[in-house]
């Protein structure tokens, strides 16, 4: 199934993203348009890095069938010896990619003064389909929080 590992963070590509009380993209995978190549997101990192207080934030993974506006981020191979993943990273979204209606596959309602880690069992991974644009966006929203969040997603394809 699997040829590599990789993880894409909007934290490593210096873009933590600002947020409010509508959804906003933190990191985006998307099968590339050359290759495309079915992808399985297996890990979701996130966690708020703006100053410490008592807000309820919101995390989501949902599937999107269209890119939005971003800044590409290049997934980061956990084995050196990996090829370049043939997945599309992306992060600090100015306009938000086309989110499928009722396609939240997890979510997640925090404190800011928390992060949380999540880990697929084996077999159990979220699957991109080999689909051009198709994939999967991490967002949050907040009601009073409008700091920055961190996200970070590991896939296998």
């Amino acid at each position: 199934m699997a040829s590599g590992r990789y993880g894409t963070s909007n934290q490593l590509a210096g873009t933590a993203q600002a947020i409010a009380a509508a959804y906003k993209t933190i990191v985006a995978l998307t099968a590339a348009t050359a290759t495309l190549r079915r992808a399985w997101p297996y890990e979701i990192n996130v966690g708020a890095d703006g100053t410490p207080a008592d807000n309820a934030l919101v995390f989501d993974l949902s599937r999107q069938t269209a890119a939005g506006t971003s800044t590409p981020a290049t997934p980061t191979s956990l084995d050196p010896a990996d090829a370049a993943a043939d997945t599309v990273g992306s992060v600090n979204f100015t306009a938000e990619g086309t989110i499928t209606a009722a396609s939240s596959l997890w979510s997640l309602a925090m404190n800011q003064r928390a992060s949380y880690r999540w880990v697929a069992r084996e077999g159990a991974e979220f699957v991109i389909p080999a689909t051009n644009l198709a994939g999967v966006a991490l967002r949050c929203k907040s009601a009073a929080y409008t700091g920055t969040v961190t996200g970070q997603l590991h896939h296998q394809e």
